[in-house]
């Protein structure tokens, strides 16, 4: 069983922080969710850079959920831009596949995301937010985008998804994160990960006296848990 108490005194320590910033675009959501999966955050920071260079776009993010900014690069004009995965590709200087075997180029699976939300009216930033509100509709489109190939275990690339749209209950289980938690006694799997961060959250929150949410936690265990480059 794991012992969520010594678990959360173990995070504490870490100094979880409210999340500090927000993509603008639902466009950069969509592309760092999908580019993200097994690949070095710094290469996907690059990857959103250049396809917001492409479209004139030098701020990226905004300090603040609530804004309501319109989206600068809402949904129909990145598939206007980029009608095929090639397009995206030679701009995004990025040929990652979403599996080493059989899978297809990331760029597609991105631009599938992007014409599944459109079909469901999710064009804006704005727009996807609203979407978290309303649990019977956000099924139905996480279902749809489920079909995409390079889905990752136990949906972690939709959960990453709607965790950079601005749900900050949910969040994204990868390797470095699984990893802290096997090395301080919980071993688990993507799925269970989730549990064991809630309940983490829950915890923090009593004892603390403030809201401590998952992505806070996920975020600090996965700040301190990414490899760090040799000074120089």
């Amino acid at each position: 069983m794991t012992d969520i108490a010594r678990l959360a005194r173990e995070v504490a320590e870490l100094h979880p922080q409210p999340r500090q910033s927000y993509w603008r675009s639902l466009s950069f959501c969509v592309v760092d969710a999908v580019f993200s999966i097994g690949a070095r955050y710094s290469t996907v920071v690059a990857v959103v850079g250049r396809v917001a260079n492409e479209f004139g776009i030098t701020t990226v993010t905004a300090p603040d959920i609530a804004g309501t900014d319109p989206d600068p690069l809402a949904l129909p004009q990145l598939l206007d831009r980029f009608p095929t995965a090639e397009g995206l590709s030679v701009v995004a200087r990025n040929r990652q596949r979403t599996s080493t075997r059989n899978g297809i180029l990331k760029a597609d699976a991105s631009l599938q995301y992007a014409k599944i939300l459109v079909g469901h009216d999710i064009t804006t930033l704005v727009q996807a937010r609203e979407l978290l509100a309303d649990p019977e509709r956000l099924q139905a489109v996480d279902a749809e985008l489920a079909g995409v190939p390079g889905e990752g275990n136990a949906g972690v690339r939709r959960g990453y998804l709607w965790m950079l749209v601005g749900a900050d209950d949910l969040i994204k289980p990868d390797r470095m994160v699984l990893r802290w938690l096997r090395r301080h006694g919980a071993d688990v799997d993507p799925a269970s990960a989730r549990i064991v961060l809630a309940d983490i959250a829950e915890h923090l929150t009593r004892a603390q006296g403030h809201r401590v949410t998952p992505w806070e936690i996920d975020h600090a265990i996965w700040t301190a848990a990414r490899p760090r480059r040799r000074a120089r």
